[in-house]
């Protein structure tokens, strides 16, 4: 499911429920985040929604013209700020919606607080959306697979080369937000942007796209902004013109501020990748990942490490992956990799990363064969894969979760990994 659409729906529900009028929308400091990532602030006020405000925000006027919307999560905090914004509203009507169960003693708390009568409705999002969890009616019931992270302990460890995923890993994005502050030379316009696949098109169409071919995406953005750039600064002689530049200036001005933004944001990757080495780390993570050189891997492990411009984490990122790619391997150096580490600097919080992580997804906790496949068929399709080659060195890892779905739809999975409960017409389907 789309969770994005989903909870744009709960909003719009509540919105909808309060009829038509000027309203506010008052939140907390969570709420307010989720409201953020799914609705733009022009998309909410053509609702109707002219003001948002916090629960415990103490400097608010009182606006008898609106209607409150309150968007809140059921905590003890919220509920008491709540109490106290009742017994003194400011606004001529309260629609209260809370994000789980709250408890029958503070809905009664809430009653005696409305002694002006205030509160046109309570609801428990969650209690209302129990639907939500049923499965479609299908004609073949629904398949339930659980899996452990532990069995994969691989895959999180690797970089990736992705738009939306080398966004998350090397700068962060929280509630679609991307802090740039401490980008050199950053503008003052762009030391936050928004990246949301819901209103930016060219991120939507490039999310999974790899970086190479985003490189190319941006230039091609370029050279089609260029083109219509001379043409909206043409001289305005005529009234013609003039409604000609007024009718096509918000598409031209959202285009340059696309423009920008994603230049800007490609532009601090490709920094990071040169600065910390990725390309050459990454290369090194799927050697570790996907081949069998024992002798290669420890060589260029080692190297990498004794690097300076490798970061700590890349750098444990590395030593991880050894220990886990040769965790019983008679010619192991992991004690002498664990040196190198501490010889780099890393703290002795990181160092432990490494014995956590094998314990963690290591070869006695795994339920499959992670790295070494036994099995004839899996020895076979491992070598003529090797034969075949890769297109991209960078890209060779697929996750486990990738062969457990097509065991999984063949009706392969072996029992002593995946036991299986329920009527046999459903396996054997």
């Amino acid at each position: 499911m789309n969770v994005t659409l989903a909870v744009k729906q709960y909003i719009s529900k509540m919105i909808e429920n309060s009829g038509p009028g000027m309203k506010v929308l008052l939140m907390d400091k969570e709420t307010t985040s989720i409201v953020s990532v799914v609705y733009t602030q022009s998309e909410i006020l053509q609702k109707e929604v002219y003001l948002f405000e916090r629960i415990d925000s103490q400097n608010r006027d009182n606006m008898k013209h609106l209607k409150a919307i309150c968007f809140l999560r059921p905590t003890k905090e919220n509920v008491e700020n709540l109490i106290q914004e009742l017994r003194r509203p400011k606004y001529s009507v309260y629609f209260i919606y809370f994000s789980n169960v709250i408890s029958k003693s503070e809905i009664k708390a809430l009653a005696e607080a409305d002694e002006q009568e205030v509160v046109a409705e309570v609801q428990q999002i969650i209690t209302k959306e129990y639907e939500l969890f049923d499965f479609r009616k299908t004609e073949v019931p629904p398949l339930l697979l659980i899996l452990d992270r532990s069995d994969d302990a691989i895959t999180p460890l690797l970089n990736q080369w992705t738009y939306q995923a080398m966004v998350h890993e090397l700068l962060g994005l929280n509630n679609n937000r991307i802090d740039l502050s401490r980008v050199p030379g950053i503008s003052k316009d762009l030391k936050e942007v928004v990246l949301s696949a819901e209103n930016d098109e060219f991120y939507a169409n490039n999310l999974y796209l790899n970086f190479g071919e985003i490189g190319t995406n941006i230039k091609n953005l370029m050279e089609d902004f260029q083109k219509k750039k001379p043409k909206e600064q043409q001289k305005l002689e005529s009234i013609s013109d003039m409604k000609a530049f007024v009718d096509n200036y918000p598409q031209f001005k959202k285009m340059s501020g696309t423009v920008s933004k994603h230049v800007t944001v490609v532009g601090e990757l490709s920094r990071l990748v040169s600065e910390r080495q990725l390309m050459e780390v990454s290369e090194l993570e799927q050697e570790l990942a996907c081949q069998n050189d024992h002798s290669s891997a420890s060589q260029n492990v080692r190297r990498l490490l004794q690097n300076p411009r490798v970061s700590e984490m890349d750098a444990v990122r590395l030593v991880m992956l050894y220990a886990l790619r040769y965790e019983r391997h008679s010619s192991s150096i992991l004690p002498g990799l664990m040196e190198e580490l501490n010889r780099k600097g890393v703290s002795e919080k990181h160092c432990r990363m490494v014995t956590s992580m094998v314990e963690y997804g290591g070869k006695r906790v795994r339920g499959s064969d992670l790295v070494n496949p036994q099995d004839a068929v899996a020895i076979t399709k491992q070598f003529f894969k090797g034969l075949k080659g890769v297109e991209n060195v960078y890209t060779q890892h697929a996750p486990l979760l990738q062969e457990t779905l097509d065991q999984l739809i063949k009706g392969r999975l072996k029992d002593s990994h995946f036991p299986y409960l329920g009527p046999s017409s459903l396996r054997d389907r």
